[in-house]
Formats: structure tokens, C-alpha cells, sequence
């Protein structure tokens, strides 16, 4: 197994260059006909036909993408998928929703088939790993940090003092009614604000989160009008687009009913891609907040529980690389067993008859049997076990090609049970 993964990060490539990037709905249905974190042959072959799937389906020329992509190979790249997992990869470190999505790429992928037994192995030990640092840490406080922190920068743009209630008087609109949307609206409650309405695109998703907090629902085909009555406007939806225009917010901030005295309409932009059209920053009465400048505050997890997260990762992986490291020299074992096997078989066979002919009884017959059997066990046992264990040490391969060499082993014998064993792989796992 070698796995590779290409790919963009808020730490390798700026906001403008990841929401170009960003693909969702058919186009990731298609990307990942072609490739996710990939179980490749050949390194240098993998990253050029990865790199040229991104770009393409990303529609960003391939000499311009490639200074922002990073590249992590065997288990570098399994170590990055459980990072990724456990949210120390986000922008906001510990950020809640990765997790879910993870768990629905996975998903698409084996609905696309494109997730063999290989990568469908590294899909559960990530969400396998990403659950015990949301149970043994407490990473997951970071997404409620980065709400936070979005909300009393809206507050001091409004000119509220930080505090417990920075919000009270203000109105405030969600635009989207997924678990940041949910999470911005309890924290908004949480600070005071006078009212929150939701607007999404599924009326009863957003009927469900304002009974949560106590709002309203607004009517997600009459933006305007919703955002023209609220001081604080956040967004964080899945869209592929923008959800709020500019065109949007000026006929917001031209209907705001004595705008002059409740300062600026604030837009929190929450979305990767964006949901608020950049050029709304420059309408004269509006604000706009966006990751790129939230990134810049502190919003990450404390150091204790990042290091909790990465000693479960390197414990995580660990494990799996033993797993591997045996399952390499498993068809060493099995052909060793077989052949073992093979010869008590044909031994007994030879001793029964003879036995049977001095009038040996049957029950007898079965008990050598059971006995010679449970010798050549216990004889095989310490070293098939010991081999599994020495594999994953420098020269483990020698171990396995000792035991190949003392016992006299058929190559094709181990050949076949290598086979056998990648035969048994989805057919949709396809190496670049």
C-alpha cells in the first residue's frame, strides 16, 4: 500500500485560491471518479495525474495551482487524513463540522465506487480517530471560538464593548441552517441579541433552528427585506456561489428604517466558498467580516488539547502501520500454514491406513489426528507470531524471506494468496 494525497489548505494557498478551488456537487461526484486520497504505484506518476485532475476540475490552470498544493506520502498521508479528521488541519483548529464532512466524502466516494478496501480501511480509522479526540479532548471548543470571536468583532463594529451581553439590542439574521448556522445562533442568543431570525433554502431546516433559539423565520427569496431589518447578518451556507450580492445588500442598506443611528450593517461571512460577494466591503454603511480575516485572531484550540489530539493520531497510526506491516507478511504465514497443512494431511493419511489395517478403531484415528495437528500448530505458532511482529522493524521483509527460504516455500504458492488477497478489493479503487 502506498497512499498519497495532494491537495490545498488555508496554509498553503490563500482564501481567493481555495474558493476557486472549492468543488462541490457534481463536479466532486466527478473528481472523485478519478481520484480522493489515492492508493497509488508509483509516487512521481500519482502527483502528476492527481495534479492534473485538480486543475482541471478545478478550472484553475495547472503552472498556477501547483505552488499552492502539498503532498504527503504513505504515512505521512495517512497521518494527514487523521489530523484532517480531528480538525488540526482547519483553519480554526478543532473545527466542528469536518468530521461530517469526512463522513459524507466517504460516503459519495463509495456511492461513486471509488473507495476500495484500502481506502475504505483509512476512512473508518479516521472517523474512528476523530471521534476519540472529540471524547477524550476538548478540541471541539475551537468552532465555538471562532463564532465567538465573529461575534464580538460584529459587536465592536456596532461600538459594543466585549462582554456577555455585547449583542443586547441588536437583531440578527442567519442565513443557512447547518451546525455552524445552529452554533452562531445559540451563541448570539447566548449574547443578548434582541432578535434572530433564519433564512434558508429548506423552510422547515430553518423553522427548526429558530424554535431552538426562540426566532423567526425570514423569507431566504426576500433577502433584502430580512437583512434590512437586522444589524448583524451571518452567513454559512453550502453554496456554490454567492448568496448575498452586492446588489443584495445595497437595496438592504438603502431599506434600513433609521439606519443612521444603528451603524453599520455587519456581514459575517462563515462560508468557504464565500457567501458574501467581496465587493459588498465596499458599500458605503455595510461591513463585512470574512475567514480570512478571522484566521488571523485567536480562534485555535488550547496547546493541551492539540497535543492530547496528536498523541491519539500517533497512537492511531501506530496501530494501523503494524496492521499493514503484518497483513505484508500474512500470505509468508498462510503459504507456511498451508503447506504445514499439506504435509500432516498426506501423513495421516498414509499412518490411517496402515493403523486401520491392524484394526485401529476410527475414534482412535482422530485423536492422533487432533494431536499431531495441535503439535505443528504450537510448533508454527512462535514463529508466524514473531514474523508479524518483526515486520514492521528495519529489514522486516528478511524475516518473512527467511521463513520462505527455511521451509522451502513455493514462490507461487505466496504469490497466489497475495493475489487472492487484492482480488477481494472494490473494483473502483483504481490507481492513477
Amino acid at each position: 500500500m502506498s497512499v498519497l494525497v495532494v491537495g490545498l489548505s488555508h496554509k498553503s494557498a490563500p482564501v481567493a485560491t481555495l474558493e476557486q478551488a472549492a468543488v462541490s456537487g457534481d463536479t466532486l461526484a466527478k473528481m472523485l471518479r478519478d481520484v480522493a486520497y489515492a492508493d497509488v504505484d508509483r509516487f512521481h506518476a500519482g502527483v502528476t495525474a492527481i495534479c492534473d485532475l485538480l486543475a482541471r476540475h478545478c478550472g484553475i490552470p495547472a503552472r498556477e495551482l501547483t505552488p499552492h498544493l502539498y503532498v504527503h506520502y504513505e504515512d505521512q498521508a495517512v497521518g494527514h487524513l487523521l489530523g484532517v479528521a480531528c480538525g488540526l488541519d482547519s483553519m480554526v483548529v478543532g473545527e466542528g463540522q469536518i468530521l461530517g464532512q469526512v463522513r459524507s466524502a466517504l460516503k459519495l466516494a463509495g456511492e461513486q465506487g471509488t473507495l476500495g478496501r484500502v481506502l475504505s480501511e483509512l476512512g473508518r480509522l479516521a472517523l474512528r480517530t476523530g471521534k476519540r479526540a472529540r471524547a477524550e479532548t476538548g478540541i471541539g471548543r475551537a468552532s465555538q471560538s471562532l463564532v465567538s470571536v465573529a461575534l464580538e468583532l460584529a459587536a465592536a463594529r456596532l461600538g459594543a464593548a466585549p462582554g456577555a451581553a455585547s449583542l443586547a439590542g441588536r437583531d440578527v439574521l442567519i442565513v443557512g441552517a447547518g451546525s455552524m448556522s445552529a452554533l452562531a445562533a445559540t451563541t448570539a442568543a447566548r449574547s443578548g441579541a434582541a432578535s434572530i431570525a433564519v433564512a434558508n433554502r429548506t423552510r422547515r431546516h430553518a423553522e427548526r433552528l429558530a424554535a431552538q433559539v426562540g426566532g423567526t423565520v425570514a423569507a431566504l427569496g426576500d433577502l433584502p427585506a430580512a437583512m434590512a431589518a437586522v444589524d448583524i447578518v451571518i452567513s454559512c451556507t453550502g453554496a456554490a456561489g454567492h448568496v448575498i450580492t452586492r446588489e443584495a445588500a445595497a437595496a438592504a442598506l438603502a431599506g434600513r428604517p433609521g439606519a443612521g443611528g444603528r451603524g453599520p450593517l455587519v456581514f459575517l461571512d462563515l462560508a468557504m466558498p464565500r457567501d458574501v460577494e467581496p465587493a459588498v466591503a465596499g458599500l458605503p454603511g455595510a461591513a463585512l467580516i470574512g475567514m480570512d480575516e478571522l484566521s488571523e485572531h485567536g480562534t485555535a484550540a488550547g496547546a493541551d488539547d492539540v497535543a492530547a489530539v496528536r498523541s491519539i493520531c500517533e497512537a492511531e497510526l501506530a496501530a494501523y502501520r503494524s496492521a499493514v506491516d503484518a497483513a505484508r507478511v500474512a500470505p509468508t504465514v498462510v503459504a507456511l500454514r498451508a503447506k504445514a497443512a499439506s504435509v500432516v494431511d498426506a501423513e495421516l493419511a498414509r499412518l490411517a491406513g496402515r493403523l486401520s489395517a491392524d484394526g485401529v478403531s476410527g475414534h482412535a484415528l482422530d485423536e492422533i489426528a487432533q494431536t499431531v495437528r495441535r503439535v505443528v500448530d504450537k510448533l508454527l505458532h512462535a514463529p508466524t507470531v514473531r514474523v508479524k511482529e518483526l515486520a514492521g522493524s528495519p529489514g522486516g521483509e528478511e524475516y518473512a524471506a527467511a521463513l520462505r527460504v527455511l521451509f522451502d516455500l513455493d514462490p507461487r504458492a505466496v504469490e497466489a494468496v497475495t493475489r487472492a488477497a487484492t482480488e477481494q478489493e472494490a473494483p473502483g479503487e483504481r490507481q492513477p
